[in-house]
């Protein structure tokens, strides 16, 4: 991946681990801090479909409740479907979904995609594996529906690699311990058959071994 798609990974799944409030704030302490707006500097390091996604997550504030409309998400559903199905992933009505629905209707929305046309809108999205903004896309989706999933894949590639990625496992577990680790935890042990905790003790050493299990949760006997 080019250094602008790492870029642009790392801040989109910034954006969408955050709650309405938390971006909020991260906003005006990124103000505070350097004097512009995050969106402006996104705006400025990005370019082309990268921007026109990156822009309305920085802007928009989604509603967290666990109301959901059905015959929205049915006729959204319709809508993904029909832009994906004709390539147009960068489609102003495709981000406008994403970007801006809250995280309960967007669920209730690929559900029935799901459902209706017979694949995960993921797997539609892997026209060519390849392609970054596709790559961005699914990891918009994956971030936002499935979260667990997401960082237990980033917690299994950091640890069953030759030589541990520390800075991918520190920051998972440095900014989840308070979240959501215990489900990422019990997605990772889910799908490897074995605890977190344990991989974690097999692949590092000393204090940051015991730094990590702490916040992780583990209790010694």
């Amino acid at each position: 991946m080019t250094l602008r798609g790492w870029f642009c990974f790392g801040l989109l799944i910034l954006l969408n681990v955050m709650s309405a409030n938390q971006l909020l704030h991260a906003r005006q302490a990124y103000h505070a801090r350097y004097k512009k707006s995050l969106e402006e500097d996104v705006a400025h390091h990005t370019t082309g479909d990268f921007r026109k996604l990156l822009l309305p997550l920085v802007s928009s504030y989604r509603y967290e409740g666990e109301e959901v409309n059905m015959t929205l998400a049915k006729t959204e559903a319709k809508l993904l479907h029909e832009k994906i199905s004709d390539k147009a992933y960068s489609d102003d009505d495709v981000i406008r979904v994403l970007a801006t629905r809250s995280k309960a209707q967007i669920n209730a929305t690929l559900n029935h995609y799901k459902n209706e046309y017979g694949n995960d809108i993921n797997k539609d999205l892997k026209a060519d594996p390849k392609d970054e903004f596709l790559a961005l896309l699914r990891s918009t989706v994956k971030c936002l529906v499935y979260p667990e999933k997401y960082f237990e894949k980033v917690l299994r590639l950091a640890i069953n690699r030759r030589g541990t990625d520390e800075g991918a496992l520190t920051r998972v577990v440095c900014t989840r311990a308070e979240v959501d680790l215990k489900i990422i935890a019990d997605e990772y042990q889910r799908r490897n058959s074995v605890p977190l905790t344990r991989a974690i003790v097999k692949d590092t050493h000393g204090d940051y071994e015991k730094l990590l299990l702490v916040l992780a949760g583990h209790v010694e006997n």
